[in-house]
């Protein structure tokens, strides 16, 4: 970017900027403006250590940052932070520079250096939640999160939206299962909703819940005090889920849990099944097909068309063994 073409001074920018928080205002997820705040504050330390502008900043400096982030974080966390610079120079009505060709030739590099493959979170299966359930002694914690880590998983449902869940969300069916009404989520931010699904089981485990600790309206899952309590009136936050899932995997012998386990664990079940990628999208209200072919693969490599010859009756290692046999006796002859 020629910096002589920008005559916007740092007050205009400031003004701009401004203008344009009062006007986005409840426009994004709190999650996201934490995000957007936190990646500009990151890129704006280190122009700052290094004498340089972060808005307007200058393609050069996004590719040096690229080049210096590259050797910090992974390449989505990049990624991530060159989305949120571009968002704020929009803000403030100023060119991309993120757009510019040495920084979309500066993230190529990075990819063919490191990879884009992310680690994936580790998935909750069914069979994770039979042993949980073996696992686990009555108490009011355990009533708790055994009913939220079955709601989270049949709902295909993020942390967010676990702790949203409103009593009045609930409806019950005569068959003994259920729906919930997620009223808003990461791809639904204009809050249309979705209802979903709940096994009997997973409404049993709610009604226990529930009856228990004496909730009939407000946040489904409360707060506990260290004696089983309800604090009445509170709401758990997404760490308490990320800590509650944590404590189960642990009680069971399963480690690595996180808030996210449920939803790649019910895509991974899903494909396990048979289920096609566009019904797993619809189920997680995934916009996009990436992230669930992402969880399932490691279940749908089972059924591609490798594991099938090996599922063949009679072609296991042994046939293997006499095509290769039958292969060197022709070439001795």
């Amino acid at each position: 970017m020629n910096k002589a073409l920008i005559t916007t001074t740092p007050d205009e920018i400031a003004a701009k900027l401004q203008a344009y928080a009062h006007d986005s205002e409840q426009a994004f997820s709190k999650s996201t403006m934490r995000a957007i705040k936190g990646d500009t504050r990151c890129f704006a330390n280190w122009c700052s250590e290094r004498g340089l502008d972060s808005i307007p900043a200058s393609t050069d400096t996004l590719r040096a940052y690229v080049d210096w982030g590259a050797e910090k974080y992974k390449p989505a966390t990049v990624k991530r932070h060159l989305s949120s610079i571009g968002h704020l120079h929009r803000a403030a009505q100023l060119p991309d520079p993120t757009k510019a060709e040495k920084v979309r030739l500066a993230v190529k590099r990075m990819n063919r250096t490191k990879g884009t493959r992310q680690k994936q979170a580790r998935g909750l299966t069914m069979l994770d939640v039979e042993r949980i359930l073996a696992s686990v002694e009555w108490s009011p914690r355990n009533t708790r999160d055994t009913a939220m880590i079955m709601l989270a998983r049949d709902l295909m449902a993020r942390s967010g939206e676990v702790v949203a869940l409103n009593v009045a969300d609930l409806h019950y069916a005569e068959d003994g299962s259920g729906t919930a009404i997620i009223r808003k989520s990461k791809t639904d931010q204009e809050g249309q909703g979705a209802e979903r699904w709940l096994s009997p089981p997973t409404v049993k485990a709610l009604k226990d819940w529930l009856r228990f600790a004496g909730i009939e309206k407000g946040a489904v899952f409360q707060s506990l005090t260290r004696g089983g309590n309800v604090k009445r009136g509170t709401r758990l936050s997404v760490s308490d889920v990320y800590r509650s899932f944590r404590r189960l995997g642990e009680l069971a012998g399963i480690d690595d849990l996180s808030g996210h386990s449920c939803r790649v664990g019910m895509a991974q079940d899903l494909t396990a099944n048979g289920a096609e990628l566009g019904a797993i999208m619809q189920a997680g209200r995934w916009k996009s097909p990436t992230m669930p072919a992402r969880y399932g693969e490691r279940m749908a490599s089972g059924r591609g068309a490798v594991a099938q010859l090996y599922g063949k009756k009679g072609a296991g290692f042994a046939q293997v063994e006499d095509f290769s046999n039958e292969g060197a006796s022709s070439g001795d002859e």
